[in-house]
């Protein structure tokens, strides 16, 4: 399709609101484990850590109350958006205010409730993102969802682990503050189209996915696909700084990752997501899911013998391309799959299933590295995003895992 300046003014929007979300999240699950781990805390207490995303997990209870939101003078998702990304960032200043910067307790307490206002944020996101796009241009808003999201990552992630590496807590806390009331900047200025009425109570999401024909085996898919990926991942910073890992320093850190991770990433997503709609969904999912796969098993080769960076910087790169590219795919998926009405609770309940998946998946990919070793974990890892594909293969022969929008 062509991209005409109102789709690229709508991509443009989406862009900043997913980078928003990646900001946070990014010092989350990027950072996070890094200083921890150079703190000492044992692997599965690193892994524990990832528990903290829970609002992920559960925004699907209150994501109904965003589709029968009433517009109001800020707009129906407008209205959402716009004083909980303020909020974000001012609970991001208020804990670089202590000089040495916030105890372990006080920062989970605010990583805990950063999330809980990302989450909340990313429900209304996605029901405006259903609103703005047509079908044609549903594979390059989510390929722009994906790559957002990641930049939003790398500049919360490794941007500030730079950062902290050479100014410390205060002044890292404060940039995450200003860079997310500087992404705010494009929903302030946004004039949302009139909403159409709230839609009727009855339908909840709930209960329309478990009676939905083939719902089941889609939810099932939902749980699997990025489940193995993030078993991977959440031990890969740890192992990127252990010694008995790959034991770089902070700022090669920062560089692999904002560096290698950030363009491979980024060319993963919009690839994907521009390829989505032609290959179809089950061709995409299982191409684009069994280079995720591969990817993954890469790591687990790297981490069996003595570490060479530049090895370890292709495969990071090969590994975020691939990742991006599932992705993207499976979220073009999801958002076709929903009903314009129910846009944001749709798209939320089925969100909230791959965050479940991921999230329990990461808290056990400590307990796993701590028994196996880095390379016996980054294998394991693999051969669960595989079995995904399997489950693609098989569940889904010869038809689409999601019914046409609408």
């Amino acid at each position: 399709m062509t991209l005409t300046k109102g789709t690229l003014t709508k991509l443009g929007l989406l862009s900043s609101l997913y980078l928003s979300q990646g900001l946070p999240f990014g010092f989350f699950t990027q950072a996070l484990p890094v200083l921890l781990q150079r703190m000492g805390l044992s692997l599965p207490a690193i892994g524990l850590s990832h528990l903290l995303a829970l609002p992920w997990m559960l925004k699907f209870l209150w994501s109904p109350l965003m589709d029968r939101r009433a517009p109001g003078r800020l707009g129906r998702r407008r209205g959402v958006i716009l004083p909980v990304q303020l909020l974000s960032a001012l609970l991001l200043l208020a804990l670089a205010v202590p000089a040495g910067g916030p105890t372990i307790p006080w920062l989970c307490a605010g990583v805990l409730c950063i999330n809980l206002l990302a989450a909340t944020q990313d429900v209304a996101t996605d029901g405006l993102a259903v609103d703005l796009l047509s079908a044609d241009e549903l594979g390059w808003g989510n390929g722009v969802q994906v790559a957002a999201y990641r930049v939003g990552m790398i500049l919360g992630g490794s941007l500030l682990l730079l950062v902290f590496d050479a100014a410390g807590f205060r002044i890292t806390l404060t940039s995450l503050g200003v860079m997310l009331l500087v992404a705010t900047l494009p929903i302030g200025v946004f004039r949302e189209p009139p909403a159409a009425p709230p839609p009727p109570r009855e339908s909840p999401s709930l209960s329309y996915w478990f009676k939905r024909p083939g719902a089941f085996s889609w939810l099932g898919l939902l749980f699997v696909y990025k489940a193995g990926e993030h078993f991977a991942s959440g031990m890969l910073k740890p192992f990127f700084v252990d010694p008995r890992g790959a034991g770089l320093g902070m700022r090669e850190v920062g560089w692999m990752i904002g560096g290698v991770g950030f363009a491979a990433g980024l060319v993963g997503a919009m690839l994907g997501g521009g390829l989505v709609r032609r290959l179809g969904y089950r061709r995409a999912l299982l191409g684009f899911g069994t280079l995720q796969a591969i990817g993954v098993l890469l790591y687990a080769l790297v981490a069996s013998r003595p570490v060479s960076i530049s090895a370890l910087s292709v495969v990071c790169g090969i590994e975020h391309l691939t990742s991006g590219m599932a992705t993207a795919s499976l979220f073009t998926a999801m958002m076709e799959s929903c009903r314009p009405e129910h846009a944001a609770a749709d798209y939320t309940v089925q969100a909230s299933v791959v965050v479940a998946a991921t999230g329990v998946a990461a808290a056990a990919s400590g307990f796993s590295a701590g028994a196996l070793g880095y390379a016996g974990h980054f294998a394991l890892a693999a051969g669960l995003t595989a079995l995904a594909v399997v489950f693609v293969g098989v569940m889904f022969r010869g038809m689409e895992p999601v019914g046409v929008r609408g």
